[in-house]
């Protein structure tokens, strides 16, 4: 027998929503009913309760009922476990989550007490957060169903994790960061994971400190916490206050290292609502205070080249970057991306060539056919490639010592696009592989500051239409521009995340980021500058020639 269930058979299911936090968890972004509650950026529990098993409910309603049950995690899926055969307690909810699409189910019942499930997957959750897209396709589940001493059916063995609709998988899972630093120690990079709301600071405290780093980003990012320290407990949180105990080898720790870690926590920490971290040892208090680090975003107005010249344009008047608005507009620039101290650019000039721009003086850096617009590292490294060869890429030194990339792109036939993270750990492009266009992002892996390979790629995300610019729009997603027919598309994907799309002029030519991820800036290809106001493009100024991106803020 087949049976279907659709979304609605879903959502009719679900008690209730409630936006409150349990009494009892540590939970963060309390909302209390009556009141405004405060715009944290941390996000907001949403907690489903799903029904419980029905009497006299048939082994596919038993299956469905428990796969809506994913949806609650409060007390470990103790709602879901409902539907499980009391013998059968090794079921591991959180060993991941498979995100589907919503829409029909297809469930196959065997007159032997199995249920298979078929559901078209589109990510998956590992049980570190971590979160993979997957071409969309068939995935079917397997369940095995008894009958009790009652008569009831029950679940008596059930695949570990859970499945979510893609729909409800963002109010049940959310996003975090664990925060790690680059080589110097003086960016934190952010690495994305995505956990349950219900006890949020405990999970990324032990994703942070318990866990190595994401095999994607081991070699590219370091951590200030020694292998034989960890969480020892869970982690509780008070009026934004959360207290991490850690094991006693902390306290052989330096001071500085002790600043470090405390740093860590504090910026990961953040992103589950905490306000301030105490860390200690069998309930001793640790004193440490958070080290100055460096900020990956850009600041002030749009950098581009008009008729005046090359600058900061805002309203009429243009400011000069001194060592480079005096070479830059000779090479009539296709693309210009400026360093983060604004001391350096690489620049795709209308001879093809890329050449690097530093002290009032231009030097070609690549003469290869078909490049692609080329980016500029905060080490002064110029980074091009071919189009047509991926795995060509270089990266050129500010003394012209030039770096032969390995290991770039494998499997990719052709590159659209690329640009290296503003903080130097990543590296993300847009590539072809078969008849897909995807964006990628790989760990940048350098010898004192010398790139030397690109680490395994992370596929983020695919693409429709043709791709043309990409750009960092903060620390943790990229912006990709796509045409297609009569229609622009901006991409918004997030590096470990799920992508957002935004309709866009047809005509669109450049991206990049402002201030903040929501102030993305366009330029057509008539000159019209357009900033992103909500879900508008709101024109800022004309006569734009190029938009160029910059790789931070000088300290």
């Amino acid at each position: 027998m087949t049976v279907r269930r659709g979304l609605a058979a879903l959502l009719a299911m679900i008690l209730a929503v409630a936006l409150a936090a349990c009494a009892g968890l540590p939970t963060s972004g309390p909302v209390y009913p009556g009141q405004e509650a405060e715009d944290t950026g941390a996000p907001q529990d949403t907690i489903f309760l799903p029904d419980r098993p029905q009497p006299g409910a048939a082994p596919e309603d038993i299956v469905e009922g428990f796969i809506r049950a994913g949806s609650g995690p409060t007390d470990s899926w103790a709602r879901a476990r409902e539907f499980l055969a009391p013998e059968f307690t090794d079921w591991r909810p959180e060993a991941g989550v498979t995100v589907v699409l919503p829409g029909d189910r297809i469930y196959d019942v065997g007159e032997d007490g199995t249920v298979t499930l078929s559901v078209v997957a589109i990510a998956t959750v590992d049980d570190g957060g971590a979160y993979e897209p997957v071409a969309a396709g068939t995935t079917v589940l397997s369940y095995r169903l008894a009958q009790q001493s009652d008569g009831e059916w029950r679940i008596t063995d059930a695949p570990d994790g859970i499945v979510l609709d893609r729909d409800v998988f963002p109010s049940v899972y959310q996003r975090y960061s664990v925060a790690y630093f680059d080589p110097t120690w003086q960016y934190l990079v952010p690495d994305l994971r995505w956990f349950p709301t219900t006890n949020a600071a405990t999970r990324v405290a032990d994703a942070l400190v318990n866990r190595p780093v994401a095999e994607w980003l081991a070699d590219s990012v370091v951590t200030s916490f020694p292998e034989e320290v960890t969480v020892r407990a869970a982690v509780p949180v008070e009026s934004g206050i959360a207290q991490v105990e850690l094991s006693a080898e902390a306290l052989d720790v330096d001071a500085d290292t002790l600043d470090r870690m405390y740093t860590q926590l504090q910026a990961s920490l953040a992103t589950a609502g905490v306000t301030r971290v105490e860390m200690s040892v069998a309930q001793a208090p640790i004193d440490a205070d958070a080290v100055s680090t460096r900020s990956a975003r850009v600041s002030g107005p749009p950098l581009v080249l008009v008729e005046e010249g090359f600058g900061f344009l805002s309203g009429d008047e243009l400011t000069a970057l001194e060592g480079l608005s005096s070479v830059i507009p000779a090479l009539a620039p296709r693309a210009v991306q400026v360093g983060p101290d604004r001391d350096a650019a690489a620049v795709h000039a209308d001879d093809g060539r890329v050449y690097r721009v530093a002290d009032d003086t231009a030097v070609p850096v690549d003469e290869r056919d078909r490049l692609v617009d080329p980016t500029i590292d905060g080490y002064g490294a110029v980074w091009s490639v071919p189009a047509t060869d991926p795995s060509a890429l270089v990266a050129v030194m500010p003394d012209g010592a030039v770096a032969q990339v390995a290991d770039a792109f494998p499997g990719a036939s052709r590159i659209a696009a690329l640009s290296v993270s503003r903080d130097g750990t990543r590296m993300a492009a847009v590539v072809t592989t078969g008849a897909r266009f995807e964006i990628w992002a790989a760990g940048v892996v350098r010898d004192e500051g010398i790139p030397v390979r690109l680490a395994e790629p992370r596929i983020l995300g695919a693409v429709t239409g043709v791709p043309g610019g990409l750009a960092w729009l903060d620390e943790a997603a990229v912006g990709v521009l796509t045409a297609e027919d009569d229609a622009s598309t901006v991409y918004e994907q997030v590096v470990g995340g799920p992508a957002s799309t935004t309709s866009a002029p047809v005509d669109v030519a450049d991206i990049a980021g402002g201030a903040t991820v929501s102030n993305v800036r366009l330029r057509t290809e008539d000159g019209t500058l357009l900033v992103r106001r909500g879900a508008n493009w709101q024109e800022s100024a004309t006569g734009i020639a190029v938009l160029a991106t910059q790789q931070g803020a000088p300290q």
